[in-house]
């Protein structure tokens, strides 16, 4: 019996996955342009750079500890390291049918009394008591790699999944930016709206005062009294838009909607963050490497084909070897001279066993699994297709957020100009109406164009540092700071561990087990 049961287990080891039906996965072509549209800008440096903590060039302590803080309570983040442990312990499944399948470990005791008008019972002992107990076990041999292909799939969902948090990286550290430097932009369109109305308010009381001395009539007061109101008009939605945008960030740290304020003005550093007078970019073809979104949709891809694997084992003969060890006695006096006894089951006399190979194959399934194996291969062809999409999207964010930096910074140098000739405009004209050497519509006209480039020149600042932000997301840096740290908290570890046995899966999660040191497919299974 020793010699059947290491022969099986020799069989098993020999035989099993020594051969891979379906496709072996070959990563999609995507198209990729030699170099960005942009390439020859001064301010764009097409050398390599991962843009690790991209935020940082802002020199914004305040924009570097809310990013910190996002990253140690963001509650998407947490879910996405959450799904790195389900992908993990669904590679665990996957990787466990590489051994016998089923396993039975059973007992039973009973008192048997058969009737006498039986057929084949007239000689036989009709009233005894039987017990036993085996280990049974069945054992599909991964002949045509079946069970390889599930592992090779489930660690490339693993591997997605993983792809998938750094993803949530990046967009996060891009909407905790963008939240901030809306912030601080609406910040400086209410300190620029209060200016004006100091002015405004000033150039009211002058066309009061000449009123009241019968120099003008009351059309100028009326006037200059409709602007003011007008701009203060406009704080109001500023504070609603700077709410807005606190409650958004106070989400992406994770907690309750909250006034930032004190938290806003920790540091010195204030006002919109200003870009760095270069940036590096790299080419376009870094995105393959560095976007995380990229590199799921290859996985994906990757996972889809050993699918078709899969399904295509099952068009072949299953090869299972199949045994049973144990004990059985029983007290009928028909076992063995001078009768047996309940207390002989574990003696030697009482043990029981079988062992042996079986065939089974599905020839008549009219066309089911060839049907089945199309419809993975049909999902493979989209998700290569989605894949080049996804790389082609990706170039396009690039592109537009980086003609939305460039772009925006020539605009702002116009609206600067035009800011500093509308301040001499203010100044010209109210000098002149004050003596009388104009009539107040040029003094209106001149505010209304300060107050007006004043915002706009703040809104486009806000613009370049947002359209930097995005064109670092859309290069997809961000995610490598998380190397080393673990994808849950030590306190949801705790939590979990209390509630389920996750043995070793809870603190290296970010290790696929595929492989092992020999380059081989098989693995020791998570008991």
């Amino acid at each position: 019996m020793r010699f059947v049961i290491i022969l099986a287990m020799g069989i098993a080891l020999v035989t099993s996955g020594c051969i891979k039906v379906g496709p072996d996965f070959t990563p999609p072509k995507a198209p990729v342009a030699d170099s960005w549209l942009a390439a020859q800008n001064s301010q764009l440096a097409v050398k390599a750079d991962y843009h690790e903590e991209w935020w940082t060039v802002f020199n914004d302590p305040t924009l570097n500890r809310l990013v910190e803080e996002a990253y140690q309570q963001n509650l998407s983040l947490q879910i996405a390291g959450l799904r790195i442990l389900e992908a993990r312990a669904q590679l665990g499944i996957a990787t466990g049918n590489l051994y016998p399948q089923q396993q039975q470990l059973g007992a039973s005791a009973a008192a048997i009394g058969a009737s006498r008008n039986a057929a084949n019972t007239a000689a036989g002992d009709l009233h005894y008591k039987d017990l036993n107990t085996s280990f049974s076990a069945g054992w599909e041999l991964d002949f045509w790699g079946k069970f390889s292909r599930g592992v090779e799939a489930a660690d490339a969902q693993f591997l997605a999944a993983i792809a998938s948090y750094d993803d949530v990286m990046v967009t996060l550290t891009g909407e905790v930016a963008r939240a901030y430097i809306l912030i601080r932009t609406v910040e400086d369109r209410i300190r620029l709206a209060e200016e004006s109305v100091r002015i405004q308010e000033r150039s009211l009381e002058i066309a009061e005062n000449r009123f009241e001395g019968g120099l003008v009539t009351e059309l100028d007061v009326q006037q200059a009294r409709s602007l003011l109101s007008n701009t203060l008009a406009a704080i109001p939605n500023y504070r609603t838009e700077s709410r807005r945008a606190q409650n958004a960030l106070s989400v992406l740290l994770g907690i309750p909607p909250r006034d930032l304020s004190a938290q806003l003005q920790q540091n010195d550093a204030v006002g919109i963050p200003k870009p760095p007078p270069e940036v590096a970019v790299g080419v376009p073809a870094d995105l393959l490497r560095r976007r995380p979104d990229v590199r799921r949709a290859e996985l994906q891809a990757a996972a889809q084909s050993a699918l078709i694997g899969v399904a295509k084992a099952d068009l072949y003969p299953h090869f299972t070897l199949v045994g049973s060890i144990g004990l059985q006695t029983s007290d009928s006096p028909l076992t063995r001279e001078g009768g047996s006894h309940l207390s002989d089951l574990f003696s030697s006399d009482s043990g029981t066993y079988f062992a042996g190979p079986s065939l089974t194959w599905d020839l008549f399934n009219y066309g089911r699994i060839k049907n089945q194996v199309r419809v993975q291969d049909a999902r493979l062809q989209q998700l290569v297709i989605n894949y080049q999409n996804t790389v082609l999207n990706a170039a396009r964010e690039v592109e537009d957020a980086m003609a939305g930096f460039l772009e925006g910074q020539v605009q702002a140098g116009y609206f600067s100009e035009a800011v500093t000739a509308s301040r001499r405009s203010v100044d010209i004209s109210s000098l002149q109406y004050g003596e009388g050497l104009t009539d107040y519509q040029r003094v209106l006209d001149a505010q209304r164009s300060l107050t007006r480039d004043q915002d706009a020149l703040a809104v486009v600042k806000g613009s370049v540092a947002v359209n930097l932000v995005n064109m670092y997301q859309a290069l997809g840096g961000g995610w490598q700071s998380r190397s080393g740290q673990d994808f849950v908290k030590p306190e949801t570890q705790a939590e979990m561990a209390e509630r389920t046995d996750w043995g070793t899966l809870l603190t290296k999660p970010q290790q696929s087990p595929a492989g092992t040191p020999d380059g081989s497919d098989w693995r020791w299974p998570d008991w």
